[in-house]
């Protein structure tokens, strides 16, 4: 019989509906039930991608020996990551304070006031390499709670106290200025792999915020380094097996120094970001590689993610059927030469196997291999490589493909607005635009409420109840800001000031510029929420910041600039000293420090030619965080068209920052040459 979990939205919880568990989702009656019937909580937190996650729920969650245990002794809480980033920000915070490591599966045991006394990640059924068991650890818990019960609850509250005192130091409310960032330059130096590209040893991710800071330093300061960088890790990464030669878009990390194995699962914000940076990167240096990756992932976004009510999915799983029942990492990816054979025939095989780096011994598992493109490209016939290409992809799509998570993150999909309009955009692709306006739409209808406050997930159509975090409110006002700057419709501007009016009044401090990634009227956690540094996506903090900037270059709001420039006092703290894990906040310091640029392109009609090639140059400026507004002389879309007249009849662009303008111009070239001086 299904338990509570049968009427959640999300997907995760959805997949533990039917275990014999009696799980409750997060919720006041849980705790309630705790009380009443006097027993400590089990905290158990995951996503639906998450391996280990779906390891555990089928050796001890679908158990019925371990379930009536858990339904003795404990209440029994899930929660989905991703629909409560907030419950899951505190309690691993607590994890990680107490245990030096966090990760998923989470596992937490709470009084019923919610404090957290004992913790850990993944158990196995029966002890091994050094771990106890699920059922000893439970067993260990439940004596602890009925006969040292004082002595947990000294442990609780004294873990809630230090968890209180874990306060930020913000530097101060001043944004770094250019010696900062060429400090936050030179730890990155520091940090590269100059054999391979990225930063740091294995696991390897994607640096997509980083990469953006990078291509913005290089915009404003020239500095060549940081765009070697950039560009080696971006063309490492595309040759790799962390990028899928076939269907597009990237996996969430390689386990290895070299890009080559990856965990397989696909995520909407890995992609949306990196889609980005490659559409940047082409705008810098014209490449081919950023070019293709750019289209290829923003069309498997499209292809793979997009949902039917316009929005985009949250993630493609690791796991997949084998072919033989088995759920295996990897299964829907990975090739052997024998598979290649029976696909291709002999002869193209081994073209192929030379092409994708397939070996006899296999780079992956049980002679498996990653596809990869090991060797330029310019080695092998181009139309004979691409119908091996095409072949390979009909041939997998006949493969039991990964599980799909089809709940609608409101922040992820606001990362995905912002991809593919500018995508769109530059390789004149007006169906990526449109797929970004059908999800900037379905954000407006299902997602926001009449004050513009924000829920977070939705699916099938379906709100869900969780409120939006921090992150929600400035990845969409940045995805309708993209929106804005290249369709023209000024209304996309106005939801992002809704949006971040609410920032401004329900997450950020008024006095240091601080900001929570929780409102202040959200639902009371044993601590508000709150860090500064990217993970897989922009901090909501950063990510803020940019949005406000952005904002105030647009309408000439005082209020939104000096809520961006106090945000980033933070980044003057942690850029030179930690730069890795704040680039969203370089990047945007990057752009306060170059104004940002304020561009507003009329033309007779927005179908004018001559007015559309002024606003595609316009977009394509390497400026860092400039913003564009186009429309016609007489049109009041947008604040920055106000009393901008046509030159001698001809579209005309105008460039303005620092509260000073330049001479208006008429001419492509000349727009270009300020825009990327």
């Amino acid at each position: 019989m299904p338990n509570r979990l049968a009427h959640e939205t999300s997907p995760y919880l959805l997949q533990h509906a039917d275990n014999p568990v009696d799980w409750w989702p997060w919720s006041d009656e849980a705790f309630e039930e705790a009380r009443g019937s006097d027993r400590p909580v089990l905290l158990s937190v995951g996503y639906s991608s998450c391996h280990w996650c779906h390891v555990m729920a089928g050796e001890s969650f679908e158990d019925q020996a371990t379930a009536d245990y858990l339904n003795e002794h404990f209440v029994s809480v899930k929660v989905d990551r991703e629909e409560r980033p907030d419950v899951d920000a505190v309690y691993m915070e607590a994890v990680q304070a107490a245990t030096g490591q966090g990760g998923w599966p989470m596992t937490v045991f709470l009084t019923p006031d919610a404090e957290p006394f004992y913790f850990g990640t993944y158990f196995p059924p029966a002890p091994r390499h050094g771990m106890p068991s699920f059922r000893q650890v439970l067993e260990g818990v439940q004596q602890a709670w009925a006969t040292r019960r004082e002595e947990v609850t000294d442990v609780a509250g004294k873990i809630v106290r230090d968890l209180a005192h874990r306060e930020i130091g913000y530097g101060d409310t001043r944004p770094p200025g250019a010696e900062e960032l060429a400090q936050a330059l030179l730890g990155l130096t520091r940090e590269y792999d100059q054999q391979r590209g990225g930063f740091g040893g294995a696991p390897k991710f994607p640096p997509s915020m980083v990469i953006e800071f990078l291509l913005r330093h290089h915009a404003r300061a020239g500095a060549e380094g940081a765009l070697q960088m950039a560009r080696d890790t971006c063309e490492r990464m595309a040759r790799g097996g962390i990028y899928d030669q076939l269907g597009g878009g990237f996996a969430r990390y390689s386990v290895d120094r070299d890009w080559v194995v990856p965990h397989f699962e696909k995520m909407l914000y890995d992609n949306a970001l990196l889609c980005r940076v490659y559409a940047h990167l082409w705008r810098a240096t014209g490449s081919a590689l950023a070019r293709r990756v750019a289209l290829e992932t923003a069309d498997f976004m499209v292809r793979e993610l997009r949902t039917a009510e316009g929005g985009f999915a949250s993630a493609l799983d690791a796991d997949s059927d084998d072919g033989t029942g088995r759920h295996v990492e990897g299964a829907y990816y990975v090739w052997t030469p024998a598979q290649l054979r029976e696909a291709l025939g002999a002869e193209d095989a081994e073209l192929a196997a030379q092409y994708f780096g397939v070996t006899e011994e296999g780079t992956f598992e049980k002679g498996s291999s990653v596809l990869q493109l090991p060797q330029e490209e310019g080695v092998f016939d181009a139309q004979r490589a691409q119908s091996i290409r095409r072949r390979l992809l009909a041939r997998r799509a006949e493969r039991p493909a990964p599980g799909r998570d089809d709940k609608v993150v409101a922040a992820w999909n606001g990362l995905a607005i912002a991809a593919l309009a500018e995508t769109g955009a530059y390789f004149d692709r007006p169906d990526l635009v449109e797929a970004a306006v059908g999800a900037a739409d379905l954000l407006v209808r299902l997602h926001m409420d009449e004050h513009a406050g924000l829920l977070r997930t939705s699916r099938d159509g379906r709100a869900g109840a969780n409120a939006g975090v921090l992150e929600d409110y400035a990845d969409v006002a940045e995805g309708f800001l993209a929106l804005a700057s290249v369709t023209g419709e000024g209304v996309w501007l106005d939801f992002a000031g809704l949006l971040l009016d609410h920032v401004l009044t329900r997450f950020a401090d008024p006095d240091s510029g601080a900001l929570h990634d929780t409102a202040a009227d959200a639902e009371k956690l044993i601590r508000r929420p709150q860090d500064p540094t990217d993970n897989a996506t922009p901090s909501g903090w950063s990510a803020a910041a940019a949005a406000l900037l952005g904002y105030a270059a647009h309408t000439g709001s005082e209020a939104h600039r000096t809520a961006a420039e106090k945000a980033l006092g933070v980044v003057r703290a942690l850029g030179p000293r930690v730069p890795r894990f704040i680039g969203w906040g370089l990047a945007a310091a990057e752009a306060l420090l170059d104004g940002p640029r304020e561009v507003a392109v009329v033309g007779p009609s927005l179908d004018d030619e001559g007015a559309k090639a002024l606003h595609r140059t316009a977009l394509l400026g390497t400026a860092p965080g400039a913003v564009v507004a186009f429309g016609t002389p007489d049109g009041d879309e947008f604040p920055l068209l106000a009393d901008r007249p046509l030159v001698g009849g001809a579209p005309t662009a105008y460039v303005c920052r620092y509260f000073a303008c330049d001479a208006p111009t008429t001419d492509p070239e000349r727009l270009r040459a300020v825009l990327n001086g």
